[in-house]
């Protein structure tokens, strides 16, 4: 069996800060937060490095204020995964030595940049990451694909170009276009993430919508992760904030019956995170703490 991680997307979430229910009076600063979280958990989810490079600040931040084995799973650079980057997110080095080749204005898209800036920027994302693997702090490196990443072959090829670019790093695959495993896809996109030893992220979320993503529960690499979004049907598709998409609180009986698929999960590989990223007060450390009670059940 698997050593099972619970955790949360965010341990410093503006609403989960203001709810006032987790953390202690006094406990504002941010290592504090940090210390603080980590006493009672033991895996969370990185949303900074989606939006920018992690920089030497943040890294002491997150390895002096964690015990040994703790775990950080952190999302891969926006730009890798198809969504509009601004040029202000590009690291200061990049933006030096290419600032002629990189647009200054609207969002940016890979496919759009030269072949020698691409180079670079994969090159210094895996760096960035250096200190969580050396000090094996770093669980898998999350590639958050958005609803425009359809199952395509272009895409399959460039999901082992991912693998390619980060060798040294355990990659989880989260898809928001139905297409990946409906059907007939089913068997080739679980196929193509065994043979490139990458973790699928197998969710929980609204379904019944055109790009509900099914809950499966499949390992497709030594290491697993299950990502609980809620289950906000009217704001899924409606344009809403994360606030508002998000915001979900589960109840036991929709939490149990995820237990079975972990426990069968967890016996396949080396380690399964479960990764709650619903939103709204405390909603993610209430239901986070529910799980635990449940999977620790006879």
């Amino acid at each position: 069996m698997g050593r099972i991680l619970v955790g949360i997307s965010s341990w410093g979430d503006p609403a989960l800060v203001a709810s006032g229910s987790f953390y202690t009076a006094g406990v504002t600063a941010p290592g504090d937060m940090l210390r603080s979280y980590a006493a009672e958990f033991p895996v969370a989810e990185l949303d900074s490095t989606f939006y920018t490079f992690p920089s030497e600040k943040a890294m002491t931040l997150w390895l002096d204020n964690t015990p040994p084995g703790f775990v950080f799973n952190a999302k891969a650079f926006r730009l890798f995964t198809g969504h509009p980057t601004p040029y202000n997110a590009f690291p200061r080095g990049v933006r030096a030595e290419f600032g002629e080749d990189i647009p200054k204005n609207g969002n940016i898209y890979l496919q759009k940049l030269r072949g020698d800036v691409v180079d670079r920027v994969w090159r210094l994302f895996s760096k960035a990451l250096g200190p969580l693997r050396q000090a094996g702090k770093l669980g898998v490196v999350l590639f958050q694909f958005p609803p425009w990443f359809r199952h395509s072959e272009a895409n399959r090829r460039f999901l082992e170009e991912c693998a390619s670019r980060t060798p040294r790093c355990q990659i989880a695959v989260e898809f928001r276009a139905s297409g990946w495993l409906d059907g007939e896809n089913a068997d080739s996109t679980l196929g193509l993430l065994r043979r490139l030893k990458m973790a699928l992220v197998c969710v929980d979320e609204p379904q019944g919508l055109k790009s509900s993503v099914p809950p499966v529960a499949e390992v497709t690499a030594p290491v697993a992760v299950v990502r609980f979004h809620g289950r906000n049907s009217e704001q899924w598709e409606a344009g809403a904030s994360p606030e508002e998409k998000f915001d979900y609180l589960y109840n036991e009986e929709e939490l149990r019956q995820w237990v079975p698929g972990i426990r069968q999960m967890a016996a396949k590989v080396r380690e399964l995170h479960v990764i709650f990223k619903n939103k709204g007060e405390d909603h993610s450390i209430r239901n986070a703490r529910q799980m635990v009670r449940l999977l620790g059940e006879n």
